[in-house]
């Protein structure tokens, strides 16, 4: 049944047809593809609020971000912390780097059975300025780091040093791997030989 009140179109469905966008909105399913920019990363953040504030159902979160700005990660983090509805995030593609925390803040995860995802240090952001300066946003990036290896082990179990070894290792989890190591719920489509 559709609601005859404007409902604000997706913020952030580039690339993608308007009609089709539209529809997606309408499904409460934000699509977040291709690199975790800041851009991208506030439009599927006021998309996820504006769905949040317009009802109670839960939010579909598709997932295919291989790369990205830890910044812009916490970003959508505190977007999913914030909302009263549950947020589901499917993994289509490849989830890594600082998209991982995405996923790890969803209430439910789950992952297509060809996905992956890459655990693996998001790349910091250059920084220009006196040492000092320098200085102090590698400390905030350490921070930021820590915060992600600490939400990563809880939400799996793993230890922590497990997750920071994967980390900096740059791991590579099938969808199955991943159900193994807590990362998901439970792969879409199931695995074969089950």
């Amino acid at each position: 049944m559709r609601n005859d009140r404007p409902v604000p179109g997706p913020p952030g469905a580039d690339g993608v047809a308007p009609w089709l966008a539209e529809r997606l909105f309408d499904r409460r399913l934000v699509l977040l593809t291709g690199p975790l920019t800041g851009g991208s990363a506030s439009q599927a953040a006021a998309s996820l609020l504006t769905l949040d504030a317009l009802g109670t159902e839960p939010v579909q979160l598709h997932l295919s971000a291989p790369e990205g700005d830890l910044n812009a990660a916490f970003a959508v983090v505190d977007a999913i912390d914030a909302m009263r509805c549950e947020l589901h995030a499917t993994v289509t593609g490849e989830a890594g780097g600082a998209a991982v925390a995405i996923l790890a803040a969803a209430h439910r995860r789950l992952a297509y059975r060809h996905a992956r995802i890459r655990l693996a240090e998001p790349r910091s952001a250059s920084v220009s300025g006196t040492a000092d300066e320098v200085a102090s946003a590698a400390g905030r990036y350490l921070r930021e780091l820590e915060e992600l290896a600490v939400r990563l082990a809880e939400v799996t179990g793993q230890p922590r040093s497990r997750v920071e070894t994967d980390l900096s290792t740059g791991r590579i989890l099938t969808a199955a791997e991943a159900l193994d190591y807590g990362l998901v719920d439970e792969v879409v489509g199931g695995v074969r030989g089950e």
